[in-house]
């Protein structure tokens, strides 16, 4: 059984023209710190799936100020109009490729970290708040998962 976690970045600057180049506003990075504290206590995470977007990449460092992962990397299907489908097959690939990292944080961006979760554990489709992070194990025998919970940066 694995661990996967899906998060959404933490709250950055306002809608421009280059959204791949927003960054995150000191309440974003206080976010990221506070939920990588929350997830080394209750998780550890030891593998990363990152988008290449400034938020989401400035959100992954903050994480990482209190996590350490045996592997890491960007990817650019999980940006924001991602297809959730393509982003679930690639994660699975990395799973099995993988099979010494038990937890997966994945850092990503609203809509597709909703779609991810259904993607993953049909009928479960959460709004993530900023820095959020969604909860599900997931079988990598049978390919199944389950959602568990959500976690918002308030609530930890």
């Amino acid at each position: 059984m694995k661990t996967i976690l899906i998060m959404r970045h933490g709250e950055a600057t306002p809608m421009q023209a280059d959204d791949a180049g927003r960054n995150l506003t000191q309440a974003g990075h206080d976010e990221a710190e506070k939920m990588g504290l929350w997830l080394s206590k209750a998780h550890s995470p030891d593998a990363l799936l990152v988008s290449p977007y400034i938020r989401a990449q400035q959100t992954a460092a903050g994480v990482a100020k209190n996590n350490v992962f045996k592997f890491s990397e960007t990817t650019s299907d999980i940006i924001p109009e991602g297809k959730p489908q393509i982003a679930a097959d690639y994660l699975e690939t990395l799973i099995a490729a993988h099979p010494k990292c038990n937890t997966w944080l994945i850092v990503a961006h609203m809509p597709i970290v909703s779609y991810l979760v259904d993607q993953l554990s049909p009928g479960n489709m959460p709004i993530f708040n900023t820095g959020a992070v969604a909860v599900i194990n997931y079988d990598e025998q049978t390919q199944r998962s389950s959602y568990l919970s959500i976690n918002a940066p308030e609530n930890v």
